[in-house]
C-alpha cells in the first residue's frame, strides 16, 4: 500500500482538539441544514445521499492535489466496509432524529456517544468496567430520562429511540475510525466510506428521490459541503489524539445547536434539557477522565 497513508495514529492532543473544533462546527451546521431541508420536504435518505455525493466532489480535488488515486489505495477493504456499514447506519439515525426532535434536544441525546462507547467496550472488547464508569453510564441514562420525560416537551418516543440509536452507532464507528487511523490517512478513510455508501444510497434514491426548488438544492449542497469538511476533520482528530482527549470538544455542539435553534426556529432548550444535559455531559467527561487515568497506569 502506498503510504502517503503511513498516517499512524499519534498523540498530539492540542492539534487533535483544534481539528475537532472545526469538525464540531461543520457537523453542527450540517445538522441544522438537514433539519431545514426536512422542513422543506427533503427526505432523510435524500439528505444522506446528497451529503455523500457532494462530499465526493470535495474529496476528488484533494486526492488529485495529493498525487492522484494511488494516495487512497488500501489493503483494509473489510474494515473500510465495516466502517461504511456502521457509519452509514448511524448517519441515517442521526439525520432522522433531527427531523423528529428539536435541534438542541437531538444534539444533547447525541452526547450519549461516550456512554455507549464504554458499553461497547464491554461487549465487543471484553473490557472490564468498574463501579466508577458504571456510575457514569447510569448518570448518562438518567439525563436522557430527565430530558425526554413525557410532560417535558411532548417528545415522541420514536424520536428519542432514533436519537439513542444514532448515538450508539456513532460510538461504534468512532472505535472503528480510531482503529483505521493507525494506518490509514483521513482522506483515504473518508473516500472509501463515500465510495462504498453511494451505490446503496443511489439504489434507495430510486424510491425516495424527488425534484426540489432552488432553495432546497442550496440546502442540500450545504449539507454535502459541511458534511465533507466535518467528516475529514473528525477523522483527522481521531488520528491525532484518542477519543478520550478530543471528546470534551464535542459538547460545544450544544452551543451551536442552541444558537441555530434560536435564530432559525425561535426555540430554546427546555428546562428539562438544561437539567438533564449536565448529567449526560458530566458522564461523558468523567468516562474520558477515568479512561485517561487508567491508560497512564
Amino acid at each position: 500500500m502506498d503510504n502517503n497513508n503511513s498516517a499512524i495514529a499519534s498523540n498530539r492532543p492540542l492539534a487533535g482538539i483544534a481539528v475537532r473544533i472545526i469538525a464540531v462546527f461543520a457537523i453542527a451546521s450540517m445538522i441544522a441544514l438537514v433539519k431545514l431541508a426536512a422542513d422543506n420536504g427533503v427526505s432523510v435518505i435524500e439528505s444522506v445521499f446528497y451529503r455523500q455525493f457532494f462530499a465526493l466532489f470535495l474529496l476528488i480535488p484533494i486526492i488529485m492535489l495529493r498525487g492522484g488515486p494511488k494516495t487512497v489505495r488500501t489493503d483494509k477493504f473489510p474494515l473500510h466496509l465495516k466502517r461504511m456499514t456502521v457509519g452509514l447506519t448511524g448517519m441515517i439515525f442521526n439525520f432522522w432524529a433531527v427531523s423528529l426532535l428539536p435541534l438542541a434536544e437531538a444534539t444533547t441525546i447525541g452526547f450519549m456517544v461516550p456512554v455507549f462507547a464504554t458499553l461497547l467496550a464491554i461487549f465487543l472488547l471484553a473490557e472490564k468496567v468498574g463501579m466508577h464508569r458504571w456510575s457514569a453510564i447510569l448518570a448518562g441514562f438518567a439525563g436522557v430520562l430527565i430530558i425526554t420525560r413525557p410532560e417535558a416537551a411532548g417528545f415522541s418516543w420514536q424520536g428519542v429511540l432514533v436519537a439513542l440509536n444514532g448515538a450508539l452507532f456513532t460510538a461504534w464507528v468512532s472505535i472503528i475510525i480510531r482503529d483505521l487511523g493507525r494506518t490509514e490517512d483521513p482522506v483515504t478513510v473518508v473516500f472509501w466510506f463515500t465510495i462504498f455508501s453511494l451505490p446503496l444510497l443511489g439504489t434507495a434514491m430510486l424510491w425516495f428521490g424527488q425534484w426540489h426548488d432552488g432553495y432546497s438544492w442550496l440546502l442540500i449542497f450545504g449539507i454535502g459541503l459541511c458534511g465533507g469538511i466535518g467528516q475529514l476533520a473528525l477523522t483527522k482528530s481521531l488520528q491525532l489524539a484518542p477519543v478520550s482527549v478530543v471528546l470534551s470538544v464535542d459538547y460545544s455542539a450544544l452551543i451551536w445547536a442552541t444558537l441555530y435553534g434560536w435564530l432559525i426556529w425561535s426555540t430554546l432548550p427546555t428546562r428539562w434539557t438544561l437539567l438533564g444535559a449536565p448529567l449526560i455531559i458530566g458522564a461523558g467527561l468523567y468516562i474520558a477522565w477515568r479512561e485517561g487515568r487508567l491508560a497512564q497506569r
